[in-house]
């Protein structure tokens, strides 16, 4: 075996310390700091641990880290090397402020300091942007070691990265990504949690969640515009307001003010309604209202629906944080008999035990005291306050409130839990619970099945005069007349500025259509081309029309039995490789736990050239319409007509196999004969 000074000098890039190791960074006051993980690694295997950390480490240091990194392991449950986060606050700069051979090298590290923002990231220090465990990377050997080859990084190289870890760039083609991501994709014996926790705890797996380790993440504006939607269909869908009115007098209950839950308070305001969203965590709440996202702050749920019911009475739009329990919060709406028009959850429940859902009759702070020191015990009460939350939610909706799901894998965290009763057939989850997910009834057949989903951009001038430009750009790229779906669209973007969504870089999301994204992005890679903005970076929310199989959320409503399937994902991330998106991304886990769903997302630097423009047109219709394919062919009525219609248009340049629909009747008549019933 070659020793490790030969390692060393047959490295171009490395970790390398020639003035010794880094000064141990002070951390600042006010931060949030992530729980204790599950730790339950044998002797061995932390012996193991540490071999693996050591491996970003020239030897002269090992002897000096060995029990620094194994003081982290055991006090944090992982090994973050705190020793190697750069001093200060990270944020993503200009472009032009960054060193590299490429444009797409010097994007993405944008990318990346921008999710580890102290006003974006959840857990910056430990490299947790969202979600309770979204992680950008495993540990800031790999943050430091990445942004090295991102620098060296030329435009006929692909960097391979595994897990958080760069296993190294390989020649490749100027079409061809520049970035391939992959975050825990587990063989399927071993793809449960407690092999998952162990692989993390060794050091060889990264919970990416989607836009985290995907490095696409623009602050909680990413969910804004999606849950802005999903308010507004479930009201026509349920509360029977029409297509051109907003929820006006109408109350949404719901818990979270966080990475992505602290979407709903925004959101309901845009919307028009008055809100109500509990959090544990007060450090949240002060966020959420220092950046206007909330409207007011109160401690009792007596003061939370009073003011509610004077801001609908005065007709009036309004978000109110209540600091405290959400199952407190609903078990007073049923005691005072308060109705709730609208009811969700966006709690971390895919990760349920390990700190995403706070128990009833604890603090946020014992919450985290009881994760590192009675794992148990912790487990005992969380199970018990889901039963009271699933007990509360029945009562509200037999008197009238509609509840969703909000894709947090909740009614999954109850059904593990061992209230069976919450299943849908009532034998097992495999056709998901008695209420729906959000999907299922809302964003499934009213957008993801005509192609609509969650188009984002960063301009990374940095400036926000790009930005403003690039929303009226896309705001006439948009026909409010077409169908509703555009009209809110389009709205949404013309109120994007007043309604200040900017948190970290120039960014903005935008639900669009296959032929609506494309039409942007062309738009925008002419106007760099012109010089009138700078170059941009376009991506999506994972969660879209394709991009995810995921039966509790993203799929949940197509019931041909391939909600399971994880084939449609994997090949939107294959199909946009070949047709060279400049960044691609695979995961698993997503927002609903690892195991439960496989996700993929891109990124695509515009830089004005006509090669990009090519790419556009080859890749962004099939990121979108190959979704709406699956779609079709499981029978979604809407992803069907929009199939048609895409094959009528493209005139055999593409074609999409659509389905023949069997008679109900006549199938149910004929399997009678055989069992009876």
């Amino acid at each position: 075996m070659l020793s490790n000074s030969e390692v060393y000098n047959m490295m171009d890039i490395k970790l390398d310390f020639r003035e010794g190791l880094p000064e141990y960074p002070k951390f600042q006051d006010g931060i949030r700091r992530a729980p204790k993980r599950e730790f339950t690694l044998t002797q061995e295997e932390t012996e193991l641990a540490l071999k693996n950390a050591l491996r970003y480490i020239p030897e002269e240091y090992h002897e000096e880290l060995v029990p620094e990194f194994l003081e982290e392991l055991l006090t944090k449950g992982r090994i973050y090397g705190y020793r190697f986060r750069p001093e200060g606050r990270i944020v993503g700069k200009p472009i032009d402020e960054y060193e590299g051979k490429c444009i797409e090298g010097k994007a993405f590290q944008v990318m990346i300091d921008n999710n580890l923002d102290f006003d974006i990231a959840l857990y910056p220090y430990e490299l947790v942007t969202y979600g309770e465990s979204g992680s950008v990377f495993q540990n800031w050997m790999q943050y430091r070691l990445i942004k090295k080859y991102l620098k060296e990084l030329s435009k006929d190289q692909t960097l391979v990265i595994v897990s958080g870890h760069p296993l190294g760039f390989f020649h490749s083609r100027e079409d061809a990504p520049r970035v391939m991501i992959t975050n825990g994709l587990m063989v399927g014996a071993f793809d449960d949690y407690e092999n998952f926790n162990r692989a993390a705890a060794l050091g060889v797996a990264n919970y990416g969640q989607m836009t985290a380790g995907g490095w696409m993440y623009i602050g909680p504006q990413g969910i804004v515009h999606g849950t802005y939607s999903t308010l507004l269909n479930a009201g026509r869908l349920k509360l029977n307001i029409g297509e051109d009115d907003d929820l006006l007098g109408k109350l949404f209950v719901s818990s979270g003010l966080g990475g992505m839950s602290g979407a709903q308070g925004k959101a309901i305001k845009i919307s028009g309604g008055v809100g109500i969203i509990a959090e544990v965590d007060y450090s949240r709440i002060k966020t959420r209202y220092d950046q206007g996202w909330i409207s007011e702050i109160t401690n009792t749920p007596k003061e939370a629906f009073s003011l509610a019911k004077e801001c609908i009475d005065n007709n009036k739009s309004y978000a109110i944080a209540y600091h405290g329990n959400i199952v407190d919060l609903l078990q007073y709406a049923v005691d005072e008999d308060i109705h709730i028009d609208l009811l969700s959850d966006q709690t971390s429940c895919h990760e349920a035990y390990n700190g995403g859902y706070c128990p009833q009759g604890i603090t946020f702070e014992e919450r985290t005291k009881m994760l590192a020191t009675d794992k148990e015990s912790f487990k005992s009460l969380v199970n018990k306050t889901l039963k009271n939350h699933y007990e509360v939610i029945k009562k509200l909706v037999s008197k009238g409130t509609y509840f969703f799901d909000y894709g947090n894998s909740f009614m999954k965290a109850i059904y593990d839990s061992g209230i069976k009763e919450i299943s849908k057939n009532g034998r097992n989850d495999k056709d998901g619970f008695i209420w729906p997910s959000y999907v299922e009834d809302i964003l499934g057949p009213g957008l993801f099945d005509y192609g609509y989903g969650p188009f984002r951009w960063v301009c990374l001038s940095g400036k926000e005069e790009d930005l403003i430009k690039t929303d009226k750009a896309a705001m006439d790229c948009i026909d409010p007349s077409r169908r509703y779906q555009d009209k809110d669209n389009y709205v949404w973007i013309k109120d994007a500025q007043k309604n200040k969504l900017v948190v970290g870089t120039q960014a903005r999301i935008l639900y669009q259509d296959a032929f609506g994204r494309l039409k942007i992005a062309l738009r925008f890679n002419e106007m760099v081309r012109k010089g009138q903005v700078g170059p941009i970076m376009l991506g999506r929310d994972h969660h879209d029309t394709g991009g995810t199989d995921s039966p509790f959320r993203e799929t949940s409503n197509i019931k041909d039995g391939s909600n399971i399937m994880a084939d449609l994902s994997t090949h939107i991330f294959a199909g946009n490789s070949a047709r060279g998106m400049s960044l691609v991304t695979l995961h698993n886990g997503g927002g609903v736990g690892i195991s439960k769903s496989i996700n993929g997302g891109f990124g695509m630097i515009l830089d004005g050239s006509r090669r990009v423009d090519e790419i556009l047109k080859n890749a962004i219709l099939w990121d979108v319409m190959g979704g709406v394919a699956r779609r079709a062919w499981a029978r979604c009525e809407n992803a069907i007509e929009t199939s048609a219609g895409y094959n009528d248009m493209m005139n055999g340049l593409d074609h999409i196999t659509l389905p023949f629909i069997a008679d109900d009747e006549m199938i149910s008549k004929e399997v009678k004969k055989v069992y009876g019933k």
